[in-house]
């Protein structure tokens, strides 16, 4: 007498010896994810990134590895048909082919790491912009990949003749990813042009603030307020782009309003105090010296104009600059009793005429 129990037709002690190989491999699997992860963070391998970043990149496939592995195991014990086995064999292979890939996928921050490391040690940042690309472009080469080979187990036909049905089918892709196509090449003249690098201040399409990064569809930008815009490449390349952080130097324009009953000898002595604050002063370039005028007759106020250039354009040292500058015209012109004239409004009143009435 067969005393077996089934399951679907599966005697019950293979399928418990099915859970028993995938729970066994998943955990073995776990516990050597966690003792990779242990490793890479050990203090005394805080000094070799490189060895850290490995172990970690290692450890994260590896759960799913073991449970493939185990799950392998455990379904080549099962008295199945041929039909079902054949099935879950194409599975098999799907899976082995996912963790694979996922191996791969987990091992470019290797290469991330190691560009990273070499772009540091070159003085422009235009390499450090085609490192986000590069590690994209490379995982997005992985998935591609691994599905091609997914579609090839999964259809029994050649890797030749899916890859010419990629083709005809990529042909109607592109037909309707046109805007995809044309940020991409908007990218390569970014790269190509070079209007700007990372990490630099640029004003464009009306936004102001630091290129985060520059990536195959998109640029993303920081303003000065925290706000992050994401600008696509193929407008950004047709856009007029403002690199502030190329500036040589931050030109100001300083302007003094002084009042109309102000005689010429003040207005002339006004104009040399400006002149002897701005004598070579800090951030001065012999190429770009100060320029002071007597500029204009303003409505309320007889306007000097002092022009001024700061070397380098180190904004925050500019304002600390241009904050003393100002407290030392307000001391001298306070010294000299030159009075700084503020808008307005004198009434005159006809003959007859009281100060209230306003009739004519």
């Amino acid at each position: 007498m067969n005393s077996k129990v089934y399951a679907w037709s599966i005697p019950w002690g293979e399928i418990v010896l099915l859970f028993g190989w995938v729970f066994g491999f998943l955990l073995l699997g776990k516990i050597i994810q966690l003792s990779m992860k242990r490793v890479a963070k050990a203090e005394r391998h805080t000094d070799h990134a490189l060895f850290s970043i490995t172990a970690q990149a290692l450890s994260r496939p590896v759960p799913f590895l073991f449970f493939v592995l185990g799950l392998k195991i455990g379904l080549g014990g099962l008295s199945i048909s041929d039909g079902i086995a054949g099935l879950l064999a194409d599975i098999i292979a799907v899976l082995l082919t996912v963790s694979i890939a996922y191996f791969v996928y987990s091992l470019i921050d290797i290469v991330n790491y190691l560009l990273v490391s070499v772009t540091g040690k070159t003085a422009t940042k235009l390499d450090d912009m085609m490192v986000p690309m590069v590690r994209k472009s490379l995982r997005v080469v992985v998935v591609l990949l691994a599905l091609v080979q997914i579609a090839q187990i999964l259809s029994d036909k050649p890797i030749t003749s899916i890859i010419a049905g990629l083709g005809v089918g990529g042909l109607a892709v592109a037909l309707a990813a046109q805007e995809t196509i044309k940020n991409f090449f908007g990218s390569l003249v970014i790269f190509a042009d070079k209007p700007f690098e990372l990490d630099e201040r640029i004003r464009v399409g009306g936004h102001d603030g630091f290129v985060e990064e520059v990536g195959f569809r998109s640029t993303r930008i920081r303003t000065l307020d925290g706000h992050l815009v994401t600008i696509p490449n193929g407008e950004l390349a047709n856009l007029l782009v403002e690199n502030v952080s190329k500036r040589p130097y931050i030109k100001r324009v300083l302007e003094v309003g002084i009042t109309y009953d102000t005689p010429p000898e003040k207005v002339q002595q006004a104009r040399s105090i400006l002149e002897e604050i701005l004598h070579e002063h800090e951030g001065y370039n012999e190429a770009f010296p100060p320029k002071v005028y007597f500029k204009t007759f303003n409505a309320s106020s007889l306007d000097l104009m002092a022009i001024y250039w700061y070397h380098p354009a180190d904004y925050w040292a500019y304002m600390r600059h241009a904050d003393q500058v100002n407290m030392d015209v307000l001391a001298r012109f306070n010294e000299a009793g030159i009075e700084f004239a503020f808008p307005s409004q004198t009434l005159y009143f006809g003959a007859g005429q009281a100060p209230g009435d306003t009739s004519v």
